[in-house]
């Protein structure tokens, strides 16, 4: 089957990109001694983890049990959850994974800390690491204080194991977070061994914002349209394009494709960067500028060039990881012929 002959939209996967993007970052992890951990939440692939590992990963990340199980589902065997989980039902999921893999999770709460707990008491040692803001506002404690409350009372049970520290994104606030609290952890006798970082824009600086150990990115093996804008990318760099179809050109200036926000997410750029919910390539003066349902709208009128009813357009995503959530199936390619079909075994694992 020729890829042009497949309906559309479809989500396209050139696997020679991919590829040499996590050849890219794997160097780069090695070239500075992090241990890459890849996050999946991008291509939710066991495939493409697998090979992730084959190169020199270290294990992979999960945001939610669901994915975590997917991955163990598909042979891989050391995996981190960097997302509290919290009550029983978890607890007992977790505790079935660590009978099967390698375990590590991530608390920030006594709350968290006693879902770990229970699990543990099925008799399978867990990995924790305590999590801690570095500016995104998000999960994380605040304070040394509190970081070293969770640490001392994660050493003091029995069936878990005190990893270290997290955090997201890396940022200078993480190295002066780390700064204070390593010094303190050492002197209880609290070692952390695992200092992990994050985020793919700003992957390639990692070692000159913090003194972490691993390395935990997930967007850099597909790339797309909020990669480039932040200069880590290129075009040529994005994996993963969505092929549409112009179904209707009611006006001069506007053209309409058949693909909207059950096919797109809906992430804008940030504020003064670029406009649109996508980069047409070969197009790019058009501008997605509305979308509903099943309907994109494209603004021509700065474009010179203009589609026509039934050409077929590449479409970089805003935001790649929520586009591979939002479809069953990739197509993959490689050299630019149609290798087939992959399931997108992880989509919707939101439990």
């Amino acid at each position: 089957m020729d890829i042009a002959s497949l309906e559309t939209p479809v989500p396209v996967v050139d696997l020679g990109i991919a590829e040499a993007n996590m050849a890219r970052m794997q160097a780069y992890a090695d070239a500075h001694g992090l241990a890459l951990r890849p996050h999946i939440k991008t291509h939710k692939l066991p495939g493409l983890a697998r090979r992730q590992v084959e190169l020199g990963a270290r294990g992979i990340t999960c945001q939610k049990l669901g994915e975590a199980e997917v991955m163990a589902d598909g042979g891989l065997d050391d995996i981190f959850i960097s997302y509290p989980l919290i009550g029983e039902a978890k607890a007992e999921r977790l505790a079935a994974l660590a009978a099967r893999v390698k375990m590590r999770v991530a608390v920030d709460s006594p709350a968290a800390l006693a879902t770990a707990i229970r699990a543990a008491r099925h008799g399978h040692t867990i990995g924790v690491v305590v999590e801690f803001d570095s500016g995104a506002k998000r999960t994380g404690v605040t304070s040394v204080d509190a970081a070293l409350e969770l640490a001392r009372a994660i050493k003091a049970q029995p069936g878990l194991r005190f990893d270290g520290l997290m955090t997201y994104p890396t940022t200078a606030a993480t190295a002066a977070f780390l700064a204070e609290a390593l010094p303190r952890l050492s002197a209880e006798g609290l070692e952390a061994k695992v200092l992990s970082g994050g985020g793919s824009p700003q992957a390639a600086k990692t070692h000159e914002l913090a003194p972490v150990n691993e390395l935990r990115v997930g967007t850099y093996i597909y790339n797309d349209r909020m990669m480039v804008a932040a200069g880590a990318a290129t075009w040529e760099d994005c994996a993963l394009t969505l092929h549409v179809t112009v179904i209707s050109r009611p006006e001069p200036d506007r053209a309409i494709i058949d693909a909207g926000t059950k096919s797109f997410a809906a992430d804008i750029m940030p504020a003064g960067i670029q406009e649109g919910y996508g980069y047409i390539m070969g197009y790019p003066e058009a501008r997605i500028d509305r979308l509903s349902e099943e309907h994109g709208m494209v603004d021509l009128s700065a474009s010179s060039r203009r589609p026509e009813v039934g050409e077929r357009l590449r479409v970089v995503p805003n935001h790649v990881c929520p586009v591979s959530n939002l479809h069953d199936r990739v197509a993959v390619i490689r050299d630019g012929a149609f290798q087939g079909f992959v399931e997108v075994a992880a989509r919707g694992r939101t439990l």
